[in-house]
């Protein structure tokens, strides 16, 4: 007599060897050269302002969210990557309440993990630049001595320092925009600009973002449709009137095109799943960078450009 059974269960059928914790694990992995270049080029405060906003994440997501959550990385992601598009400069329970945000307005809200709309990290990003406009824009530099804090870390709630504690100034792309000042292309390329603590090396977010394509954690047509797109067609305004808008190296590797291409817009949830819609997402957000960054009141449009077509995805 036959007595082998046919089990029923729940799909999928055939699983990989790939499981969530360990592709946000390595994720955070693949971000921390990242983080090393930030506290680098910044200081302590960057690892400061990149910690509160962790700090935000993780308890909110203990707090409010479903049981056991934390183990699987993705609240830690979601404060690093938020740490690394702030100002080193920022007060500590700014970045803390965009952790907060991210967590709880970003993700929870929508029912937990795999079911956001937009990138939790950017919509609490969003949330901070529409409240504190002044303090999301103070951009220290990137040359003070190392053990001095870039701006009001442990200034309490709606409170500022008695007198200014740092140097800021404009970032590259600010300047391009509104001086016409170009930045030298090794300077954007190590880092060594003033800027928000993770975007500014695009060299070390390039190779984590090859490392995480190689693994297969990400679509790799979504950072290449994005990258193509903004050097073509900045490329092509350049030529047509080269004294007034930057070339295609400069687009590339200033402000947050890098980070948000490679670890922003890939965010498996808010990202298509079919190849070809990667590549209309990739194409849309290249376009809308480009627009915003040339004709908008923004030097910087990488952050909307994203959340407009998480919204259309």
């Amino acid at each position: 007599m036959d007595t082998r059974r046919f089990e029923l269960t729940a799909s999928p059928h055939i699983k990989g060897p790939d499981t969530t914790p360990k592709i946000m694990w390595s994720v955070v992995l693949s971000l921390l050269p990242v983080l090393g270049a930030a506290i680098w080029w910044f200081g302590p405060s960057a690892a400061l302002v990149v910690s509160a906003a962790t700090l935000g994440c993780v308890v909110t997501e203990r707090v409010f969210g479903p049981g056991g959550t934390l183990r699987d990385g993705s609240a830690a992601i979601t404060g690093l990557l938020l740490g690394l598009t702030l100002p080193a400069g920022i007060p500590l329970w700014m970045a803390f309440v965009g952790g907060v945000i991210a967590i709880g307005l970003g993700k929870l809200v929508f029912g937990g993990l795999g079911q956001n709309v937009f990138n939790p990290a950017l919509l609490g990003r969003a949330m901070l630049q529409a409240a504190f406009p002044d303090d999301m824009t103070a951009w220290p530099a990137a040359t003070e001595r190392w053990a001095q804090l870039r701006g009001d870390n442990f200034a309490l709630p709606f409170m500022s320092a008695d007198e200014a504690v740092t140097v800021t100034g404009a970032t590259p792309l600010g300047q391009m925009k509104f001086e016409q000042v170009p930045t030298e292309t090794i300077d954007l390329f190590l880092g060594a600009t003033s800027g928000s603590t993770g975007e500014t090396a695009a060299f070390l977010i390039l190779v984590g973002g090859i490392y995480l394509a190689a693994r297969k954690h990400l679509n790799w047509r979504i950072p290449v449709s994005i990258l193509l797109t903004v050097a073509i067609l900045s490329q092509g305004i350049h030529t047509l009137a080269p004294e007034r808008y930057p070339d295609a190296h400069f687009m590339l590797f200033s402000g947050g095109l890098m980070l948000g291409a490679w670890y922003m817009a890939t965010d498996m949830v808010t990202s298509p799943t079919t190849n070809g819609g990667c590549w209309l997402d990739g194409l849309g957000i290249g376009v809308l960078v480009v627009v915003i960054r040339l004709r908008g009141g923004l030097p910087e449009g990488v952050m909307y450009a994203i959340l407009l077509m998480n919204a259309l995805v």
